[in-house]
């Protein structure tokens, strides 16, 4: 075992001690130990006991550690401690920028487990508001994380739109009468991206090639056929196929959709054209109606396409409002006449829908009744004071653990509308999960049920939950289900909209904004609302500003709308 191994395991000890507030001169004893076996110019493995203990720095205690660690591989007080923590706890120890201090602060106090949820929080702005933390702090540990999240080579969306443009802008700029186009996960807009795929089509295929073979903006390049294929230096896999310009379209259409779909669309074609004009005229030789690069996965819209039933999907523009939203009052960075100025005249809504935290969500500063109450007085004087908008009373009630709302009836009655959602006991087994939400999707009050699985991409599964009891619970229950749009939620999944748009329900894209930037994840939310196949007529916030107010007071009459 090398020196390094033992001096990571002892310094690891030390911090792990010193989260659990173990005894101060036991910690530091240990991470002196650590610090000079790294420096030792010799092998401690190749020590005994007696010989360890002598060494300065070390001792008996130490001496002992590193016999059992290098004869067992472990140690059992390093064991004991790490059944205590949570594996995220220990994860975040490697993280630079935080010490077991501020890791026992965002576990104890912000009630964060996870790097995903750390990663989360920083961008609602929540650890600014913790001791100790500060808006520098807060920006390098989340550029910490999303380098570490980028070296697994999977990528958030929207991690790979600016970079994504801009090897599009420059590719264009270089093959300035060349087709150009992304094909693969990008075009369809997945969710998570491992590859950046482009096609190129050309009049000079060979000189095209050897062009981008000289060009520097990929890192490891490899050719395959006509792909040429590198990294980009934060780690991205791109793959640029080079093909005569004839067969442009053909290669763009084989290469968007998943492999499923094009075979099933190529069965359709027997006659397939070698080299189509258009993406069109090849699903038209498959008989069917043009499906559109975001929907082609498998076989969820092939039916439709035959049968002439494809959806005009929703676009950013058919969107007329903005609901749950955060504010000051809780753990939001603009106040809530900055969000309602800010939607009104820069994005030119109609309506926002302020959706503070309840009262059990104490890391957020969840709103008391009597802070509900004060915050309700604030938003009717400004539907007085704002001109052409309107601001709605909201709230983010959290679904407690046995699936009722914190809040009691004639509080909850107050509120024009209310996002149901789980924050905490994220552990529960799909049966108790599923009931947990279906009791909060029964309560009579819950408009909206909020990021329905509470998954935090590439960082944390969500809850497991029987998604057909849930989304048949809200059919039953007139209960609108939220696409959430932050591009770590995209929560419902897209693989579920038709089921929920089958069985009636509506959704709603909401962008669970902490700031008045976070409004701009609509585009998010839109995009992964088109790939679940939504349609404007059921999406709540393309409402205008009386059909949505009709909707809200019907519900609350218990009346379907």
């Amino acid at each position: 075992m090398e020196n390094k191994t033992i001096s990571r395991r002892l310094r690891l000890l030390s911090q792990l001690m010193e989260l659990h507030e173990v005894n101060p001169f036991k910690i530091k004893s240990i991470a002196n130990a650590a610090f000079t076996v790294d420096k030792l110019p010799y092998a401690a493995a190749g020590k005994t006991f007696e010989e360890l203990e002598k060494i300065y720095g070390i001792g008996k205690s130490v001496a002992a550690k590193i016999v059992e660690l290098m004869q067992t591989g472990t140690m059992v007080e390093l064991e004991e401690i790490l059944a205590k923590t949570p594996p995220g706890i220990v994860e975040m120890m490697g993280i630079k920028g935080i010490g077991a201090k501020k890791v026992a602060i965002i576990w104890h106090d912000l009630g964060i487990e996870t790097i995903g949820e750390l990663y989360y929080a920083c961008n609602e702005n929540r650890l600014i508001e913790a001791k100790g933390f500060g808006l520098k702090t807060q920006d390098e540990i989340r550029k910490v994380i999303e380098f570490k999240m980028a070296s697994n080579g999977k990528f958030l969306y929207a991690q790979v739109v600016a970079e994504a443009n801009a090897l599009m802008d420059m590719l264009k700029n270089i093959f300035q009468n060349a087709l150009i186009e992304f094909a693969g996960e990008y075009r369809r807009t997945c969710e998570i991206i491992t590859e950046l795929k482009v096609v190129l089509g050309t009049r000079d295929q060979e000189i095209s090639f050897q062009t981008l073979l000289d060009s520097d903006f990929m890192k490891d390049v490899k050719v395959a056929g006509e792909c040429i294929s590198g990294k980009t230096e934060n780690g991205l896999s791109i793959c640029i196929y080079c093909v005569e310009k004839r067969y442009f379209f053909k290669t763009l259409f084989m290469e968007t959709g998943n492999d499923e779909h094009v075979k099933l669309v190529l069965e359709r074609a027997p006659e397939f054209p070698d080299q189509p004009e258009s993406e069109d005229i090849i699903y038209l030789k498959a008989a069917m109606d043009y499906i559109k690069p975001e929907l082609r996965e498998g076989d969820l819209f092939i039916e439709k396409a035959i049968k002439h039933e494809l959806p005009v999907l929703i676009s950013y523009h058919d969107l007329k409002g903005t609901l749950h939203n955060h504010s000051t009052w809780s753990d939001g960075v603009n106040t809530v006449e900055e969000m309602a100025v800010y939607c009104r005249d820069e994005l030119k809504l109609e309506y926002l829908g302020m959706c503070d935290h309840s009262k059990s969500a104490f890391y957020a500063k969840g709103l008391s009744i009597e802070r509900v109450l004060q915050q309700q007085e604030e938003i009717d004087h400004l539907n007085k004071k704002l001109d052409g908008f309107y601001v709605f009373k909201g709230i983010e009630s959290d679904i407690l653990n046995d699936g009722s709302l914190d809040y009691p009836d004639e509080i909850l009655k107050k509120f024009d509308f209310i996002v149901a959602s789980v924050h905490s006991n994220l552990k529960m087994s799909e049966e108790k999960a599923t009931e947990r939400i279906i009791k909060a999707v029964e309560n009579p009050h819950t408009t909206i049920l909020g990021h329905p699985t509470g998954r935090l991409l590439l960082s944390r599964n969500g809850y497991s939950i029987n998604y057909k009891k849930v989304i048949d619970a809200c059919a039953a229950n007139n209960v609108i289900i939220e696409i959430n749009a932050n591009p770590l939620r995209l929560d419902l999944d897209w693989r579920w909209h038709q089921y929920a748009l089958d069985k009636g329900v509506w959704l709603s894209i909401n962008p669970d904004a902490h700031r008045k930037e976070g409004f701009l994840d609509m585009h998010y939310g839109t995009l992964v609302a088109r790939k679940g196949g939504l349609y404007k007529e059921r999406c709540l916030n393309a409402l205008s500003l009386p059909e949505i107010k009709k909707v809200f007071e019907l519900k609350k009459q218990g009346k379907k709308w």
